[in-house]
């Protein structure tokens, strides 16, 4: 099975087989910036299927530890008023 490279400008994703340096290099010279991800997959479509799960996934999680530390900061807030009056 081919690997597959992405190619990113703007909001706009591009998929080459890795073993296509010439088509990846004339990407970039027209400002495409290659992306981390690498992906074994048997077409382009099923490589940029898995390419935008993964992106998904990595925006689910930062999104869940930036609300989850904002969470428990304010309960840890709330915690400590409470303490404050119950010592009184």
């Amino acid at each position: 099975m081919p690997v597959f490279i992405f190619l990113k400008k703007g909001n706009q994703i591009t998929v080459v087989e890795k073993a296509d340096a010439t088509e990846a290099t004339r990407l970039k010279a027209q400002g495409y910036e290659q992306q981390f991800e690498e992906i074994t997959a048997p077409n382009a479509a099923k490589a940029l299927a898995r390419f935008r799960d993964i992106k998904q996934d990595e925006e689910s999680i930062q999104y869940g530890f930036s609300t989850g530390a904002a969470f428990f900061s304010l309960l840890a807030v709330l915690m400590f008023i409470i303490s404050f009056f119950l010592q009184r």
